[in-house]
């Protein structure tokens, strides 16, 4: 529902700031992360989740997409709520839980004061797979309005080669040719796969 806030920065602690949106307080969780990195000034934009509960409505904030990506899928495993998803944002930077995820690492996971053996399990199972879409969340939004990447993408879909890895593949051309057109990004995706 909030997807963003931009305003002022009117209080600020390692847990929590308020930011003045038209003379409206909002209430943000912040993991120490995002504490660390408010800019000097006041005017600050943190990527909000908002939390919905029986009891409470709760709006976390976070520094850059990446975090709250990292955020949203630690909350989707079962046993991981907002407050120990806050805890390991705290902890570790988004790069480190990626990096402990896809590299599976218990040990890492479970250092987190919150999760146990088999919640370290847990997390590494259910987002594994999930955990690669979340590199560098930042950067995609501009790579994603490239038409000559969907088009591509889906006739590569057509021809019966798998969508994630050849999303992989396609971006790796794009880096390299940002200019290609469709025919030659699918002629050089065709060449990696």
């Amino acid at each position: 529902m909030i997807t963003q806030i931009r305003g002022r920065l009117v209080e600020k602690s390692p847990t929590e700031v308020v930011v003045d949106c038209s003379g409206v307080g909002y209430l943000l969780h912040i993991s120490l992360n995002t504490f660390s990195s408010l800019p000097e000034d006041e005017n600050v934009i943190l990527y909000t989740h908002l939390s919905i509960r029986e009891d409470a409505h709760t709006l976390f904030g976070f520094i850059n997409k990446t975090e709250r990506e990292v955020f949203k899928l630690l909350i989707s495993v079962s046993g991981v709520g907002p407050s120990i998803a806050r805890t390991m944002c705290s902890s570790m930077t988004s790069e480190e839980i990626q990096q402990a995820i896809a590299s599976e690492n218990v040990a890492i996971i479970q250092s987190v004061k919150g999760i146990g053996a088999k919640t370290a399990q847990r997390v590494i199972v259910d987002l594994k797979d999930k955990i690669l879409n979340t590199f560098a969340t930042d950067e995609i939004f501009v790579i994603t309005s490239n038409t000559n990447k969907d088009e591509a993408l889906s006739a590569l879909e057509v021809l019966g080669f798998n969508r994630k890895q050849s999303d992989k593949v396609v971006s790796s051309v794009l880096k390299e040719n940002p200019e290609a057109s469709v025919e030659n990004i699918i002629k050089l995706a065709l060449k990696n796969l």
